[in-house]
């Protein structure tokens, strides 16, 4: 990876690291999250718990809970919240497979390709409602204003990018906003409820807001990445995926305008009829274009901005950890 970001303070911090400063608080959330799940309705029971234990770094949460300790300490509602925030983004994965007719999440079978997609669709807005629910606990409204706002913006963006769906003539600003949308604004309100439930002030908080904001448009622009030059195994799910789905992501985007116009053109019908039979071709394209090492650097730039937003921070090893995640969401491999 070219430019790729490295920071004396974070080079000897990995991702295991990073889990075991919030490892006993992640416990907690584990235990509020099983105690939520909770249902007379069997299928709920079995779905839920197959889709919260099935893998996943539970980024989101980790998120919240580091910059919490980077602010002083956790209470009751950062624990709380921590859940919500996986509820939400658990339920968003729901709907995502159906949408996307996914058969593969982390390496395993997706729910909907278990249970259906009826099942799948149902359970997820009980996820939905559930998060709500837990969210009311905390009685903040502030709280409940930054989570409602952010899963219409969520909802809006999976609107926006089924619209982008087999549009070649997407532009970068276009797919910036669909996952500015569908996927930062989640990592941006976890950060965010940390300064919140902490009591931070304003610049504080709009400063995480951004860490997480920049942080969540690093991480999809690298997952778009790996859709291209990860295998099956690291990646948890069928490469071309997204060529076959007619999602014109930034690898994409730019190999149709850095290629030549017959080779534009196999992204371009491939794009118009989601064809992952053209996935080699298209692949073989996008690398010759260097589209992976432009979103690659797009992608760096997006994490310098994160670490850039963590200057408000006082030092401690919370906020290294959290520099140390912006690392990681460009030098990963999964």
């Amino acid at each position: 990876m070219s430019s790729i970001l490295h920071t004396s303070a974070t080079d000897t911090i990995d991702f295991d690291s990073i889990k075991r400063l919030t490892a006993d608080e992640a416990k907690a959330v584990d235990s509020l999250i099983i105690n939520q799940l909770s249902s007379d309705v069997l299928l709920i029971n079995q779905m839920g718990h197959y889709i919260v234990n099935n893998g996943g770094k539970r980024l989101r949460p980790m998120l919240l809970l580091l910059a919490a300790k980077a602010l002083g300490q956790i209470n009751h509602n950062h624990l709380v919240l921590a859940a919500v925030i996986e509820f939400i983004h658990t339920a968003t994965l729901l709907h995502d497979d159906v949408v996307d007719e996914s058969d593969l999440r982390r390496g395993q079978q997706s729910a909907n390709a278990v249970w259906g997609n009826a099942a799948s669709v149902l359970v997820g807005d009980y996820l939905y409602s559930s998060a709500f629910e837990m969210m009311v606990r905390t009685n903040i409204m502030r709280v409940m204003e930054i989570l409602s706002k952010t899963t219409t913006a969520i909802a809006e963006g999976e609107v926006l990018q089924l619209l982008n769906c087999n549009n070649p003539e997407t532009t970068e600003e276009k797919y910036l906003e669909v996952i500015s949308r569908k996927t930062a604004i989640l990592f941006s309100a976890a950060t965010r409820l940390a300064a919140v439930v902490s009591n931070a002030n304003a610049e504080v908080e709009e400063k995480l807001s951004q860490y997480g904001q920049h942080l969540g448009i690093a991480f999809q622009l690298i997952d778009d990445a790996l859709d291209y030059k990860a295998t099956k195994e690291e990646l948890g799910k069928n490469l071309g995926d997204d060529l076959a789905e007619g999602k014109p992501t930034l690898p994409l985007i730019y190999a149709i305008k850095n290629s030549s116009l017959s080779e534009a053109n196999v992204i371009i019908d491939a794009i118009k009829n989601g064809n992952r039979d053209a996935f080699n071709e298209v692949y073989a394209i996008v690398k010759s274009s260097k589209a992976i090492e432009y979103t690659e650097q797009r992608a760096n730039e997006e994490a310098q901005k994160a670490m850039a937003a963590l200057d408000v921070l006082p030092n401690s090893e919370y906020k290294q950890a959290l520099l140390a995640l912006a690392s990681f969401s460009v030098q990963r491999s999964y």
